[in-house]
């Protein structure tokens, strides 16, 4: 169907550019109109259905998957959606400029805030308390081994859906990682590993790190399939 068009578009061409030089049409009347009908071969072939994709065209999310495999990635989903709508991610990963504390998700105290590089405004920075160990002593604020800070703006967990949250991971700009990275941050980043120890007001993550890990890596394995909007 593309190439029949592709063809009668091409004649037509042929047609009209002869007929315009035995009109005595000037050279540059001729490579206007040759132009134009260029344009239009274009737009008929670019604009039927039948068309191939480009070589370099990326298959939907889940195209790859049959249903099988497509249910699994998707229960694999929920277990790794699970765990980013756990306090222990959602707090910094929240939908505005403020880092949110404990299980209920309360505000940060002191006015903390995000600053321009995430990591607090001057004189109240996150590595001000935030150390890179736990104190030894209780109630005291918790440490990692690398810097503290809010995730980018852009990477918001708190209120999202099942395929708002799968949408927003596999869209580099707002994840500022691809997949790859993105799993290496779950499996190894520091910030990410403190959400399984536990603390006081606080609860670890209930599933395992090595399960939402492995959930992480089925997913994408998968074909990364994005659930339905609204679901939660």
């Amino acid at each position: 169907m593309a190439q029949a068009s592709h063809n009668s578009t091409r004649r037509a061409h042929s047609r009209v550019l002869a007929q315009a030089k035995e009109q005595g049409m000037s050279r540059t009347h001729l490579a206007a109109a040759a132009l134009v009908l260029a344009s239009l071969v274009f737009v008929a072939c670019a604009g039927n259905p039948g068309t191939p994709a480009p070589d370099n065209a990326e298959p939907a999310p889940g195209s790859r998957a049959g249903p099988a495999e497509l249910a699994a990635a998707r229960a694999a989903f929920d277990r790794v959606y699970e765990v980013l709508q756990h306090p222990r991610c959602v707090n910094c990963h929240p939908a505005g400029d403020r880092p949110l504390q404990y299980d209920p998700g309360r505000v940060h105290a002191m006015n903390v805030v995000r600053g321009t590089d995430d990591r607090g405004v001057a004189g109240m920075r996150c590595d001000s308390c935030h150390g890179t160990a736990n104190a030894p002593f209780p109630n005291m604020p918790p440490g990692v081994a690398s810097g503290w800070r809010l995730a980018p703006r852009e990477m918001v967990f708190e209120g999202q859906s099942r395929g708002e949250l799968a949408a927003q991971l596999l869209d580099p700009k707002r994840s500022h990682m691809n997949l790859e990275q993105l799993l290496e941050h779950v499996t190894h980043d520091p910030l990410v590993l403190w959400g399984w120890e536990p603390g006081p007001g606080r609860e670890p993550v209930p599933v395992p790190h090595a399960e939402f890990v492995a959930a992480f890596q089925s997913w994408i394995d998968s074909g990364a399939p994005v659930p339905s909007e609204g679901t939660r």
